[in-house]
């Protein structure tokens, strides 16, 4: 065997091994260097808008949850919250005073009803009495105008008496006291007639009163009617006061509620941290006016990275989750660090991206498509938060 021979020999078996090795290495692990830490980024925006008074905090500065990042002027909103609660005082007493009107209305209501009824009922009395007078007062105006028309008689007769007893005296028939007494007869007749008349004439106005009465009664029977339905209307009434009151109650609800904006608007004017994390992107300055839903910062928590790794369809045969990972960092030299497969993407990236594909219409070009796979380390592996979002790594999995 010639020289040449074994040395063709010895680099044939060197391959061998080599491939052979490497095979043996490589059996059972799936690596890929399309893969990046990731992490959650939080954008802080702001809630109202306004004057930016102060910026407590710096890029890249730790901040914890709940740290004040941004200060905005908080005067106008302090103003608003002064109103809305002056608002509600002023729709708490016009509640209380119509709630105090119910029952006052309710017992109006009843005793002007029962007023009315009975000023109806008094009414309805004086008017029978006063019918009652008028029938009386006509009754002795006949009777008073019957007497004169008898005395009226009475006095002709008398004064005929007068006349011929004075023709007798003469002729000396008569004595003088005949004659005197039939003239005394004659005036006491006139005397009654004119008594006759003044009671004529006191009956006729016993009658004109008695049906003033009469009169007045009728306008207090209607007055009193229309007292008692006036009065009938209480419980539309109570029930205008009640709506009143439900309506006052409905604008105290609704003055809170105003109050409640008010102050969620004032604590908004301190934005606060919402996790704790790293300050990235600050665009607020002091002097800045902003609007509401403008973004001013970033924080990205490093305590909770991760790593995205997108793996050829191909590797997915033997991958499953639980799997033990080790990612080189290429930040970092190739740093090793350990972690786990957490969970695998439900599609591939291209059905995520703005235009996926289509491949039922034109021409179509079989692609390997590559899939997510989130990769999580272990407990205590980044304890110096040396990994960011966005860095390059070499993930390998354990796939046996």
């Amino acid at each position: 065997m010639t020289p040449r021979i074994r040395i063709l020999i010895a680099v044939a078996v060197l391959v061998a091994l080599g491939v052979g090795g490497w095979l043996y290495s490589t059996r059972g692990h799936e690596s890929t260097d399309d893969a990046q830490v990731d992490a959650h980024v939080t954008p802080v925006a702001a809630r109202v808008g306004g004057t930016v008074a102060a910026v407590p905090v710096a890029d890249n500065q730790q901040v914890e949850a709940g740290a004040v990042l941004v200060e905005i002027d908080p005067r106008e909103y302090q103003i608003a919250l002064d109103k809305a609660r002056a608002e509600l005082a002023n729709a708490e007493a016009e509640e209380a005073a119509a709630n105090a009107d119910v029952p006052i209305t309710a017992t109006t209501a009843r005793s002007g009803v029962s007023s009315a009824q009975s000023g109806v009922e008094q009414a309805v009395s004086v008017a029978e009495a006063a019918q009652h007078t008028i029938a009386a007062a006509e009754a002795r105006l006949a009777s008073a105008q019957a007497r004169v028309i008898g005395e009226e008689a009475t006095a002709v007769r008398d004064d005929r008496n007068v006349e011929r007893f004075k023709g007798l005296l003469a002729k000396d028939e008569v004595s003088q006291q005949q004659y005197d007494a039939a003239v005394a007869e004659a005036a006491s007749a006139r005397a009654n007639v004119a008594v006759a008349r003044s009671q004529v004439r006191e009956a006729e106005l016993a009658v004109q009163v008695a049906r003033n009465q009469l009169a007045q009664a009728k306008v207090g029977e209607q007055r009193a009617g229309a007292d008692l339905r006036t009065a009938e209307t209480a419980p539309q009434q109570v029930t205008a006061i009640k709506a009143r009151a439900q309506s006052s109650a409905a604008r105290v609800k609704q003055a809170q509620a105003a109050v409640g904006r008010a102050e969620l608007d004032l604590e908004h004017t301190t934005v606060k941290a919402p996790i704790k994390g790293i300050v990235s992107r600050k665009s607020a300055e002091p002097g800045q006016v902003i609007q509401p839903g403008q973004p001013l910062m970033t924080i990205i928590p490093l305590e909770q990275v991760w790593i995205t790794a997108n793996f050829k369809e191909t590797q997915l045969e033997d991958m499953r989750v639980g799997q033990p990972v080790t990612i080189d960092v290429d930040a970092y030299g190739g740093r090793e660090f350990n972690g786990k497969v957490e969970s695998i993407a439900a599609a591939t990236g291209s059905r995520f991206s703005l235009l996926p594909p289509e491949n039922a219409t034109g021409n179509f070009v079989k692609v390997v498509q590559r899939v997510p796979v989130k990769i999580v380390l272990n407990a205590g592996q980044d304890a110096e938060h040396l990994l960011r979002p966005g860095m390059s790594v070499t993930p390998t999995v354990r796939t046996r």
